[in-house]
């Protein structure tokens, strides 16, 4: 996924009411930013971080700026923007790039399933059972290598295990896939002091036959495009 204009880099400020930042550029002006990102952010919101932004120009837009990405402390980078992994994923199934689901040729985006619910991505095929793909944004990083899910209370997240259980029940193949947006990370595993009922759906959806696998990413302020698959370690924090 290749970003539609160059990012400019600069120092966040503050983020604040979830989906606004402020940020000062290199060049010395403040522009108050869209930020894509409805969890926590935690780690990746303190001020004095350098950040990158695409500018979104157009009449249409209340927002001169959208915060995509941060220099990671400790070097690497982290991808924020909680929209991309559905763009980075479709990207990825056209190539057939993704090795859990490569034997799928039909690709529909946001299927009607569930209870009211949208699935990210339905795949079929023919001589296949139906498959149903969820995708999770990825970006907490707390200690060593490990990446971990959520970095928040999230009840949508829960509810998304519970009906991927119920379409395995019915006879289809289900697969939480975690796209884990940072290059500093090599595995990942649940966060299970953050979201207890997170964790708990996880275990009963796994044990229901829900699949679960976690890929990285490579992320500069040029395009984030999915990398290769990562171990996802049934281990809670």
């Amino acid at each position: 996924m290749r970003f539609a204009r160059p990012l400019v880099r600069g120092t966040l400020i503050r983020r604040y009411n979830r989906f606004l930042a402020d940020v000062t550029l290199e060049g010395g002006e403040t522009v108050t930013a869209h930020c894509p990102n409805p969890g926590s952010m935690m780690g990746l919101n303190a001020p004095g971080l350098a950040v990158w932004l695409e500018p979104t120009p157009g009449p249409k837009r209340k927002l001169s700026h959208a915060w995509r990405l941060v220099e990671a402390p400790g070097g690497g980078w982290a991808g924020i923007d909680a929209t991309a992994p559905n763009r980075i994923v479709a990207e990825a199934l056209a190539a057939r790039a993704i090795p859990a689901v490569a034997a799928y040729g039909g690709v529909r985006a946001e299927a009607r399933y569930g209870e009211n619910s949208r699935v990210d991505f339905l795949l079929t095929e023919p001589g296949l059972p139906p498959l149903y793909l969820e995708v999770k944004n990825v970006h907490l990083r707390r200690e060593g290598d490990w990446a971990e899910f959520p970095d928040c209370v999230t009840a949508r997240g829960a509810k998304h295990l519970r009906e991927l259980s119920a379409m395995v029940a019915a006879g289809a193949r289900a697969v939480m896939l975690y796209v884990v947006q940072r290059d500093d990370c090599a595995r990942m595993r649940l966060a299970a002091d953050l979201d207890p009922a997170y964790a708990a759906a996880f275990a009963v959806a796994r044990a229901a036959g829900v699949e679960a696998v976690a890929h990285g990413c490579a992320l500069s302020p040029e395009a984030v495009t999915l990398g290769a698959p990562m171990p996802l370690v049934d281990e809670a924090r």
